[in-house]
């Protein structure tokens, strides 16, 4: 059985601007981790690295402008490969709404809960960098463990 990570919630900036800071390697390294680099284009491959040399490989597999886009897991430490983690993204109440999910997991273990906790706070960081222009990505001076 697969579980998904899935959380909603609006914030108050344009998809446009939403939407770069989920597609671009800038947008990513302000709410994410700092240590984002490689090729966000569709077919791209764009590594999230933590602290040393650990991190995530994620393939672009569909990117609809201001819409959507939905990333494949091809490399991970932490047992990521082949996950799917996609935005979508829609307007309500004059805010941005998104729907975020991490769907592949094969149970709901300390792994799981760890990531759950951890895409909350960054969907946080994401919010904020958007309404504000400072997010707390991994790395950056605002970031608290």
């Amino acid at each position: 059985m697969d579980y998904s990570i899935k959380h909603l919630f609006h914030i108050n900036a344009p998809r446009t601007k939403v939407f770069e800071a989920i597609s671009t390697i800038n947008g990513l390294s302000n709410w994410w981790t700092k240590d984002t680099f490689g090729d966000n284009k569709l077919g791209g491959v764009i590594k999230f690295q933590f602290g040393g040399n650990t991190g995530a490989e994620m393939k672009v597999i569909e990117s609809i402008p201001n819409e959507k886009i939905t990333w494949e897991c091809v490399g991970s430490p932490y047992g990521w490969v082949g996950n799917k983690i996609t935005f979508f993204l829609d307007e309500n109440d004059s805010k941005t709404r998104i729907r975020f999910s991490h769907d592949g997991w094969e149970e709901q273990g300390d792994s799981y809960a760890a990531c759950c906790f951890s895409w909350g706070r960054y969907m946080e960081s994401l919010r904020q960098f958007c309404q504000t222009g400072k997010g707390e990505a991994f790395g950056s001076e605002g970031y608290k463990r």
